[in-house]
């Protein structure tokens, strides 16, 4: 795991949250199939798998497959819901997440209910519930998916929380889905705020759904980064939310909070290329490249997009606003509004400051490099 190191607390103890950062060449993929492997396998009575790309190396799928096999021998009933098409040249400025096809293919091949998930727009999430309405019901959720170079390429943050309203608010995102069998009209309804544990204190935590609820997170994100007093720190691949920019154009200007952090120059610009054909994003190309300039965020300078080039992204949907963590599968974009997604906002102190570590960590890594290239 890249450094700083925050998961601290083993996944077999059920009472703590626990955080893995992902970053390019710094973990063995093997790893993180293994604590893929002891997730499902901690398993009494269901998993519900919500993942919109799925595509391993055999000995990668491999330790996934046993572990589902042991889990299903054990009775535990899964099911697996996944996104039903991936454009082949994706809209990067609609927010889409480049992949490949073969996720289909292969959550068939495993032999469990399946549900491919249709509609305008993509099944984006990336989670697993497990044992929901049962004691000791947790979640899986962050940015990662569940491919080779997620976990070896990538940046990206995977989060465990036991927590069963959690989990009980997720099991009924992924009964729309699996119900519905399209994205629109999922996750149009109001979660509670839960307290889950973050190395012995409390988390206030609360998750949204899109595209039920994508009006208010983007709403609410913008809100949240507008009250911001002490810090923003950004990691995430993309800025094109129309509220987060005006949010952090409005901080920038005020000095009322510092905002600094690290985003993916190369996919950036591409999107910035896109808004030039859309007369009412002309003003964002600006606003964006003057965010960029002011807070001097570092870009990832990753390779351009094909199927067959290296999917080497700065992957993370991450903000750290103040002592909250914002995290999930949703980019901060107009397309994630009307996605299948699921977004995090957790209040702890400490958590916030290892997110904080963690995106200092890539600051250095990638702002020492020779390139910096301007978005402009």
């Amino acid at each position: 795991m890249t450094q700083p190191d925050t998961s601290s607390e083993p996944e077999s103890n059920l009472s703590n949250l626990s955080v893995h950062f992902l970053a390019e060449g710094e973990q063995q993929p093997r790893d993180i199939a293994t604590l893929l492997a002891s997730f499902i396998r901690g398993a009494r009575r269901s998993l519900d798998i919500a993942i919109y790309d799925f595509r391993l190396s055999d000995p990668l799928r491999q330790i996934v497959a046993s572990a589902l096999a042991d889990a299903a021998a054990a009775g535990v009933a899964i099911r697996i819901a996944s996104d039903a098409d991936k454009p082949e040249t994706p809209n990067l400025v609609a927010g889409m997440d480049p992949a490949l096809p073969g996720t289909g293919g292969l959550v068939q091949s495993l032999g469990y209910p399946w549900r491919r998930i249709g509609g305008l727009k993509l099944m984006h999430n990336k989670y697993i519930v497990r044992d929901a309405g049962a004691p000791g019901a947790a979640v899986w959720t962050g940015s990662t998916n569940f491919t080779d170079d997620s976990w070896a390429l990538q940046e990206n943050n995977i989060l465990v929380i036991p927590d069963e309203l959690l989990a009980t608010s997720y099991a009924r995102d992924f009964a729309d889905l699996w119900a519905k069998g399209v994205i629109e009209d999922t996750g149009a309804f109001d979660t509670q705020h839960t307290s889950a544990s973050y190395q012995g204190e409390d988390v206030s935590a609360q998750v949204l759904f899109s595209p039920g609820r994508g009006l208010m997170i983007d709403y609410d994100v913008g809100q949240l980064v507008a009250r911001a007093r002490r810090r923003v720190r950004i990691c995430s691949m993309l800025l094109n939310s129309s509220a987060l920019i005006a949010a952090l154009s409005d901080l920038l200007r005020t000095g009322q909070a510092p905002v600094s952090g690290i985003y993916d120059r190369t996919q950036m610009i591409s999107v910035l290329q896109q808004w030039e054909n859309v007369p009412h994003n002309h003003w964002k190309i600006s606003a964006v490249q003057e965010i960029v300039e002011a807070a001097r965020l570092v870009g990832k300078n990753s390779t351009p997009y094909s199927p067959e080039s290296r999917h080497d992204f700065m992957h993370n949907k991450v903000l750290v606003v103040d002592d909250t963590v914002i995290t999930g599968s949703y980019n901060f974009s107009h397309s994630a509004e009307q996605n299948a997604e699921n977004l995090l906002m957790l209040t702890n102190p400490a958590l916030a400051d290892a997110y904080s570590g963690y995106i200092d960590h890539l600051m250095q890594k990638y702002g020492s490099r020779v390139d910096q290239r301007s978005t402009r």
